[in-house]
């Protein structure tokens, strides 16, 4: 079951036009944006940001179990992946399945949150920056660290350069995996909805959830977002609601996502 689809998944089959009605003719790839499962930082109220060791709880681990099963019958010619522990934890049995060899990709790394890293997030709340990433990300330069216009500028480039590589490499009809973090990834879907970087805090992205983007010579075709798979806890409304976005993105622990955690 998944959070938000736009159309049912049509996976390519060689014939043009198979990833949906209403898509242009020419056959495109089929990139899916993979979050990293449940990491041991998401529940700790801590914004791990790019510290390493950082690996996946014992419910990301379920998770990752999960993917050969909910990506079955999904033909992945190939997968990139962060260099963090989370990501690389995330996709290793899944591609191992496969016989793929994951390729590591520095611009899919998470943010790069500066001072910020490894603070609590009930502390940032109060920080003057917060509001600005709340309302109008697309100025927010984290202290010592990088701003979020920067992050989707280099996402999106190289999503945009592994998509043409793996088309080229497997064919137009290739499906790729990307696992990357929470507000990159919503950076990302961002620009391919067309929405301003200053909307992208409306974007719900969840751990090891799936997101689904084709791209074509005239835009981009967003087919699916957040999608948890089988598991329905995650649609049900969090014991403690709050209109602001987490930074690094929502935890999907217990309902509390909103306060109790970050990347």
């Amino acid at each position: 079951m998944c959070a938000s689809s736009a159309r049912p998944v049509r996976w390519a089959t060689g014939v043009p036009g198979a990833g949906g009605q209403g898509l242009p003719s020419a056959v495109v790839a089929t990139l899916i944006l993979l979050r990293h499962a449940r990491s041991a930082a998401n529940g700790s109220g801590i914004l791990a940001g790019r510290s390493p060791g950082v690996g996946l709880d014992e419910t990301g681990q379920r998770q990752a179990a999960g993917l050969g099963e909910r990506l079955a019958q999904v033909p992945v010619a190939a997968v990139v992946a962060s260099p963090l522990q989370r990501c690389q934890d995330t996709v290793r049995e899944f591609a191992a399945s496969r016989g793929i060899t994951p390729v590591v990709e520095e611009r899919f790394s998470e943010v790069d949150y500066g001072d910020w890293t490894n603070r609590k997030v009930s502390e940032l709340t109060r920080e003057k920056l917060w509001t600005v990433v709340q309302q109008h990300p697309s100025a927010a330069v984290f202290p010592g660290g990088e701003g979020l216009a920067n992050v989707q500028a280099r996402a999106v480039a190289a999503v945009r350069e592994h998509d043409a590589r793996i088309s080229a490499e497997h064919g137009p009809n290739a499906v790729w995996v990307a696992c990357s973090h929470g507000d990159v990834i919503k950076s990302v879907l961002a620009d391919a909805l067309g929405v301003h970087l200053d909307g992208f805090q409306r974007i719900v992205v969840d751990p090891c959830s799936l997101s689904v983007v084709r791209y074509t010579e005239t835009r981009p075709f967003v087919v699916k977002i957040n999608d948890t798979g089988s598991d329905v806890s995650a649609l049900l409304p969090p014991k403690e609601e709050s209109s602001d976005a987490v930074v690094g993105g929502s935890t999907g622990s217990d309902g509390q996502e909103q306060q109790d955690g970050a990347r």
